[in-house]
């Protein structure tokens, strides 16, 4: 028993200090759009991986639980939790907007070129440091990362080729919100807003000639069965955001600050990866169900730009939003600002 004794009371002692580790460790939810599936969400891809570096970087301090397919509510409704709760969200622009509407000056058609161009726009760019502000500000929350979900958005339809803005003339496209019917008017073409879910019958059936997506969700939605032309024109980059509550944020002690954001960095820069090496893939198995594929000229992206970007220009000042942040993007964007209405270099 006296042997024994000191090798008891040293097995309690671990014991004890395990239960108090284990009672120590926070749980986070994280809520996101999509399927819990790597082929068909490129968000849950993120999701997964800040989940697993999360609790190796903070040693199981900090514990997320997923909720993928909007399993905690809709976009406001997951946004008003993150506000109240001490909580992750992956929100669209959906959720986004209501609180900083600024946000839609980062869609503008035609902005970047590739995804080099992108991710510096919004990693070092002062405008979308202005955003983050304005989000901090408005709701209490922070943002934590932009996370692509698929690569850039391109024009699909079952007329013709679409290589000009004259290609457009007279086609009906599928709109995911009032600045996108704003676009296709700008090429004399009409949009009409129509629901994800009504997107497939409504191009099967005629009612839209046409949409746009990413390559992604152009397979999700099964969509090249009743669409034949692909035109990749690097219209919009395809973004989700990362936010998370302020207040839970800042409670946590300097270690564990540092290693959730090293989590969070190294999390989306393994989707981004990830995404970037599967958009020429999904390209050719669009070729392959038959789509034929247009990749415009720099020239005619170029002739793309100057037509939409203007009457995208306009609807952002009507929905009220500052000048200053649209000249901010376009000058992180690399074009040189007129301070008039519709007007860039």
């Amino acid at each position: 028993m006296t042997v024994l004794r000191p090798f008891l009371l040293a097995s309690a002692i671990a014991l004890t200090s395990l239960a108090s580790s284990a009672q120590a460790a926070t749980t986070i939810n994280l809520s996101y759009n999509g399927a819990p599936d790597p082929e068909k969400n490129a968000v849950h891809v993120f999701a997964t991986n800040l989940q697993r570096l999360v609790a190796e970087k903070t040693g199981g301090e900090l514990e997320l639980e997923l909720y993928p397919n909007s399993m905690l509510g809709e976009e406001q409704e997951r946004m008003e939790q993150t506000m109240t709760t001490p909580s992750l969200n992956i929100a669209s622009f959906a959720g986004m907007s209501p609180i900083v509407p600024e946000v839609f000056v980062s869609a503008i058609p035609f902005l970047f070129d590739d995804f080099v161009s992108a991710r510096r726009f919004f990693d070092e760019g002062a405008y979308w440091q202005a955003v983050s502000d304005e989000l901090r500000g408005r709701a209490g929350l922070e943002m934590l990362a932009v996370v692509e979900e698929g690569g850039f958005l391109a024009f699909t339809n079952n007329k013709r080729p679409i290589a000009s803005p004259e290609d457009f003339d007279g086609l009906r496209f599928r709109a995911m919100d009032p600045s996108q019917v704003a676009l296709y008017e700008a090429f004399g073409a009409s949009g009409t807003p129509i629901p994800w879910t009504e997107v497939y019958m409504a191009l099967k059936t005629g009612v839209a000639d046409g949409q746009m997506n990413p390559p992604m969700y152009i397979i999700l939605g099964s969509l090249y069965e009743v669409q034949g032309y692909l035109t990749l024109a690097n219209i919009q980059y395809s973004d989700q955001f990362l936010v998370g509550n302020t207040t839970m944020i800042h409670s946590w002690d300097d270690q564990t600050l540092a290693a959730f954001h090293e989590a969070v960095a190294e999390a989306n820069q393994m989707a981004r990866e990830y995404n970037e090496t599967r958009v020429n893939e999904r390209i050719a198995f669009l070729e392959e169900q038959g789509m034929e594929v247009i990749r415009p000229t720099p020239e005619q992206r170029e002739a793309f730009r100057v037509q939409a970007q203007p009457a995208y220009l306009d609807w952002l000042l009507d929905q009220n939003i500052e000048q200053q942040f649209i000249d901010t993007a376009l000058s992180d964007a690399g074009y040189e600002v007129q301070h008039s209405k519709s007007t860039i270099d």
